[in-house]
This record gives structure tokens, sequence and C-alpha cells, in this order.
């Protein structure tokens, strides 16, 4: 259900407050550009600074206007009581499932880890991806962990943005190829579905959303030809993968998006707007790529 080209969405804002219409618009340019599924509320959706409101609006807006594409709502806290309740309204409002980041500053070990996870798994009954992202979250949850979660009845996959492509192999080995593994990182997607990998949640998907669906419906495929273009599509996106991540995530998106008139650049403090530097970098990662002119 959960592969292929899934976008981190960017959560629109227009005078600091939620900007709907333009959010509806981007649910339906990625419906309309073959995105695989829709991530609202994650990281790259700035969830740290939308309230509680604002969390539930965006993915029921989202869930209401994705039509057949299946809607992970980013539904994650450092708080276990909190992440339950983020995800039990996303199971009732009708999202297919939830992305629940590791806890974040607490620094709970592995146990730790097992029981925040065990505890939402045991309040809901829509599947969970374990969003794994060392370099945010400042904890990795081992291969272990993750095997343990999958025993459980509601835990499906990750999404793995610790950079590391050796845990790809050591998930297979020890979970078994049903576990569903999405990159986090857009810059390894290519050798990531190579060693066993489905999809990736994506940040870059966000202003090139047809260039990613193509890309990783190519390099799954069985056909010399299909695996080629996948690699030559890899090549277009890398520059564009670079200048996403120059700055904090989602800023640089969102520049991007601002240039294809898809958003406004805006995003919420503490987060700022990209420097000078920055937007020429962006401006030209697209214009290689020829999405800009």
């Amino acid at each position: 259900m959960f592969k292929g080209s899934n976008v981190a969405l960017v959560t629109p804002f227009k005078n600091s407050k939620l900007d709907i219409e333009t959010y509806i618009k981007l649910i339906h340019f990625h419906i309309e550009n073959g995105t695989n599924g829709l991530v609202p509320a994650g990281t790259t959706g700035e969830s740290p600074t939308l309230s509680h409101d604002e969390h539930e609006k965006v993915i029921e807006l989202c869930v209401k206007e994705s039509g057949k594409l299946p809607v992970f709502a980013g539904t994650g806290s450092n708080s276990t009581e909190e992440a339950i309740s983020l995800t039990t309204h996303a199971e009732k409002i009708g999202a297919d499932g939830a992305l629940i980041v590791t806890p974040y500053y607490n620094k709970p070990t592995q146990e730790g880890l097992y029981q925040h996870y065990k505890a939402i798994n045991d309040k809901c009954g829509i599947p969970i991806l374990i969003y794994n992202i060392p370099g945010r979250s400042v904890i990795d949850m081992s291969v272990d962990t993750m095997a343990r979660l999958y025993e459980l009845k509601n835990i499906i996959g990750v999404k793995d943005a610790t950079g590391d492509l050796d845990r790809v192999n050591q998930t297979i080995k020890k979970i078994g190829k049903d576990f569903i593994q999405l990159t986090g990182n857009d810059d390894n997607a290519l050798e990531f579905n190579k060693r066993g990998g489905v999809g990736a949640i994506s940040v870059t998907a966000n202003i090139a959303p047809k260039l990613c669906s193509d890309f990783q419906k190519y390099s799954k495929s069985n056909k010399k030809e299909e695996i080629q273009e996948a690699e030559k599509i890899n090549q277009v996106l890398q520059p564009i993968h670079h200048a996403m991540f120059i700055e904090s995530n989602p800023s640089p998106v969102k520049y991007a998006a601002s240039l294809l008139g898809l958003c406004e650049e805006s995003v919420r403090l503490p987060l700022v707007e990209v420097t000078e530097n920055t937007k020429e970098t962006v401006k030209k990662a697209l214009q290689a790529a020829n999405l800009l002119k």
C-alpha cells in the first residue's frame, strides 16, 4: 500500500496563518503528477510549530482531498500521550496510517523506544511506520528494537533517515522483506532501493513530483532500459536533493516551491527563510533539471 514516491508535504502559510486554499492545490498537484502517497504534518510540514488544531486540520484536509492516494499522517511526539492523541485522531478521520518519529530530546533507551511505540500501537488500529532520524531526534532505534516492534499488530515498517545504507541489508536479514523500508534521504534512494527498499518519503517530491515518481517506478523495474532511465533521473535530481538541505528543511524546499508558484516561502520561527547564496544554488538546481527557466 505504501511504496514508491511519497511526498513529505510542506505546510503553506500566508500572513503566518495556515493557507488552506494553497494546501489543497498542492495536494491536487501531487495527484496529477504521479505521487504515490501523501505524508502531511511531518518534519517537512513544520509539525513542531503547528498548533494542535492546525496539526489536526492539516491531516483532515489531506485525507479529504487525497482521492485514492494513501495518507500516512505525521503523528509523532516526544510525549507518548500526545502521540497517542494525534494518532487516534488521524485514525478517526480516515488516515491510512501514521508516521511516528522517535521521541526527540528525551533520549529514551531502546526499551523506552519499544514501550513508547507499543503504547501507541495498543491504542490504535491503523498501520504505523517508525520514523528513525538520529540527526534530528538524537537517538537511533536499533534493528533489534524494530524487530521487536514488528511483532506488534500495527507496526509495518520504517522511514529510515540514518543515511546508513547497510541498515537496509541488516533489517532484511533480521526482520525480512515484508517489513517496509522507505528512505528519508532522497540522495541515497537509488542504492536504497537496490538493496531492498521500496521507496521514499521525499522532500524533493514537493517540487519535482513527476521526476520522483518516475524515478521510483523505474528503479524497481526488472527491465535494463528502465533501470538506466532511473539512473539518468537520479543524476538530474542529485543537485536538487543537495540544495534542499543546504539549510534546515523545509526552508530551501519552500523557497524552491515559491519559485515554481506552488506556495509562499514563508516558514515559522525558529526557522527562517534561506540566504541569498542558498537561493542561487536552489535556482541553479531547478534550472539544470528544466523545472525553472
